[in-house]
This record gives C-alpha cells, sequence and structure tokens, in this order.
C-alpha cells in the first residue's frame, strides 16, 4: 500500500518514519509531504514541530486539528519542487463538494532541520477535464463536479 501523501512506499517507511523522528526529512518536498500526511492524521503536534517558531500563533494547533478532522482528505499532487520551494495542491472534500488547496510552500533548513516558513495561496478550482481527486479514474466532469 503507498503513503498517504502519495509515493509508492509504505506510510511507515515514507512519511511515518518522519512524522514518529525515525528519520529526518533529507529536503523541503519530503517535509511537506510528511505535514500533508500530518494534516491527513490531524497531528497538529507535529505540524507544530516542522514549522518556523517566528511565524506560529497561540491558536495554530486548535485552528489546525478542527480543519484536519472536518476535512475528508483525497490527494496530494506535488506541481513543482525547486530546494527550498515546493507548489503543491491538496484536495479534500468538505460538506460533500471537492475542493483543493493551492500552494506554493517555503521552507528553511535550520538546525539541522527542515522547516516550513511560509506559503503563497491560490485561487485555484479543480478543472472539469482533470482526472477526479476522488479516485475513481473518471474526469472530475463526469463524477464527483
Amino acid at each position: 500500500m503507498s503513503c498517504i501523501c502519495g509515493n509508492k512506499k509504505d506510510y511507515n517507511e515514507c512519511c511515518g518514519a518522519i512524522i514518529n523522528s525515525k528519520t529526518k526529512a533529507n529536503s523541503a518536498e519530503e517535509l511537506m509531504r510528511s505535514r500533508y500526511s500530518a494534516y491527513v492524521k490531524g497531528d497538529s503536534a507535529y505540524l507544530l514541530k516542522t514549522a518556523l517558531k517566528e511565524n506560529l500563533h497561540v491558536d495554530d494547533a486548535k485552528l489546525i486539528e478542527e480543519f484536519s478532522n472536518s476535512v475528508e482528505w483525497l490527494k496530494l499532487d506535488v506541481l513543482h519542487v525547486e530546494k527550498n520551494i515546493v507548489e503543491f495542491k491538496a484536495y479534500y472534500k468538505e460538506n460533500e463538494k471537492i475542493n483543493v488547496l493551492h500552494e506554493k510552500s517555503n521552507f528553511i533548513f535550520k538546525d539541522d532541520m527542515w522547516l516550513y516558513v511560509d506559503g503563497e495561496l491560490f485561487n485555484s478550482k479543480i478543472e472539469r477535464n482533470e482526472s477526479c481527486p476522488c479516485g475513481s479514474g473518471k474526469k472530475f466532469k463526469k463524477c464527483c463536479a
């Protein structure tokens, strides 16, 4: 079975190993993928631990848990990777509607570990002719649209 993040490796060998501190993320992309998996699992402690402390807010843990647990995460697509930047789309279902979170995330390597700094959100929508994020194999327009 593949990892939550979409990699072919088993979760325990991929994101699970990073989240459970058995290994470190070796790149910004690995950290971003593990953070997506943590969102799916509602693991706010990991998300806060892997974020730049200067950018955290008091209510972050509560907000992360509320959002993560109120949606059904469907799929992650990594669109573009540079050394410290990862652009991705994360698809989720909320109130029977499929939405997409499209972000270009910035990361920094500090104190021997990768950390999430911030991100630029894009106002994206699921295109009618792209494959449906539900995993049916059909085009979005013929499935969940």
